[in-house]
């Protein structure tokens, strides 16, 4: 649906928006509603508040609703497939024991984040999480302790990764909509990155693992998938094979980003045939069909059809809840920007007058806090500062590359109830919505925080 004009004042919309996720929270947390039934009923309530027109209350929700099912149901539909596949075969224990053997148990989730930050380069966030689950679990149960230790480093990866690199959407949109070289955002993208995800990510999750015991969940498992006869003496699959099952959907989405690269440039046709049915197999959800179609001819060699069937159904059962929360999710922060909250907040915070930077980094908070959707937050964000930004003189390209990365620190911060990333972190890593708010919420602003810092100091130096 599209946006409505505000029915109130800035003022008025922020504190709507505030009092929403208050109800929220009580709903869920103190009179223990499920978190479904909770955002539904929600989002209904604030869409009447905001005086979203009658007829456009139900679609408005269903706008919100689908598209982030749109994105988030094959994905994590698929991952969890791939993910399961790696599990019962014994492909996520090969790897984990590879990892653990080359960087040693106490560097078991700087190897963990290691590897989501190279899968994280074109992969989705909550596509890479989801097939990284197993290999975490695996980590985490072979040693023992908080299974926030082992997956905190590898979430905020994938978060970082998301958020601050092309070809991941949020950037190159916002690199676009202000003028800014793209690899130039890409340079600056990983140099700030890498270090903010091991002050923010990589030791918060350490910490955080020592103040929080979580056990490791059991929500992959899907329960116990019947194995053949004689599946006790069948070995596991090597190193190879389930490296290349992690490196297909990597290798085919890089295709597809590459060809567009080159495309842009002028070095391919874009229009040519073949480029378009590369860049179509290099979608996200194709590869990922791909891949699962590869996991189960080479992970399921000497398994009958009937078993490999059963093993990828196993995987369905467990992340549906997770799916619909996500949804619900996504609905409310669906409700908020069509309300027009996010808009009103951010075009007052424009007109105090602050640094760029500085100016840019606060209306993406506002944006992200508001509706929740980093991508949403970082691309309008963009498009609220560029005229300001075409306006100011003096500006270099290492500038404009700082003001994308801390567009999206802005857009990364304070990630809550509104946010479907929120209940798909939360709810795959077993935790209350208390514990999320302690544990991902925190780790998500401390990336976005210790980013801007580092982004706004190369601008000033550089």
């Amino acid at each position: 649906m599209d946006q409505v004009a505000p029915a109130y004042s800035s003022g008025v919309l922020l504190l709507i928006a505030l009092a929403a996720v208050l109800v929220l929270l009580f709903l869920i947390m103190k009179l223990k509603l499920h978190a479904f039934v909770a955002l539904v009923l929600v989002s209904f309530v604030t869409a009447l508040v905001t005086k979203v027109p009658f007829p456009d209350v139900v679609p408005t929700m269903l706008g919100g609703f689908g598209s982030t099912l749109a994105s988030v149901a094959l994905l994590v539909g698929l991952g969890a497939m791939i993910g399961r596949l790696l599990e019962v075969t014994g492909g996520a224990q090969v790897l984990a024991d590879t990892l653990i053997n080359r960087f040693g148990e106490k560097r078991a989730p700087f190897a963990l984040g290691l590897a989501s930050l190279l899968f994280g380069f074109p992969i989705f966030f909550d596509a890479g999480l989801v097939v990284m689950l197993p290999i975490i679990f695996s980590v985490a149960r072979r040693f023992g302790g908080s299974v926030l230790r082992y997956a905190l480093p590898a979430a905020g990866a994938f978060a970082v990764m998301h958020a601050f690199v092309p070809p991941h959407p949020g950037p190159v949109a916002a690199g676009e909509l202000l003028g800014a070289d793209l690899g130039l955002v890409l340079i600056f993208g990983l140099l700030i990155g890498l270090p903010t995800w091991y002050i923010a990510s990589y030791l918060f999750g350490l910490w955080a693992g020592k103040k929080w015991d979580i056990p490791v969940p059991e929500l992959l498992s899907g329960g116990a998938v019947k194995e053949p006869e004689g599946a006790e003496n069948r070995p596991a699959p090597s190193f190879g094979i389930v490296l290349s099952v992690l490196l297909m959907p990597l290798v085919l989405i890089f295709l597809n980003t590459g060809l567009n690269t080159l495309a842009t440039s002028g070095a391919v046709d874009g229009e040519a045939l073949w480029v378009g049915i590369l860049r179509m197999l290099g979608q996200t959800s194709i590869a990922l069909l791909i891949t699962v179609l590869y996991a189960m001819v080479i992970l399921g060699r000497g398994r009958s059809k009937a078993n490999i069937e059963q093993i990828v159904n196993s995987a369905l059962g467990p992340v549906c809840a997770i799916i619909l929360i996500t949804g619900a999710g996504g609905m409310f922060g669906g409700v908020l920007r069509s309300s027009g909250i996010g808009e009103a907040l951010a075009g007052s915070l424009e007109s105090i007058g602050l640094p760029l930077i500085l100016a840019s980094f606060i209306v993406a908070t506002a944006l992200r806090v508001a509706q929740g959707s980093a991508t949403v937050a970082l691309t309008t964000t963009a498009g609220l500062m560029a005229p300001t930004v075409a306006a100011t003189s003096g500006l270099s390209s290492v500038d404009l590359a700082c003001i994308v990365i801390a567009i999206a620190c802005g857009s990364t911060v304070l990630s809550h109830v509104n946010d479907s990333g929120f209940w798909l972190v939360g709810r795959f890593l077993g935790m209350d919505e208390k514990t999320t708010l302690k544990t991902w919420t925190v780790m998500e602003t401390l990336i976005g925080v210790v980013g801007f810092v580092f982004a706004a100091a190369v601008s000033l130096i550089l």
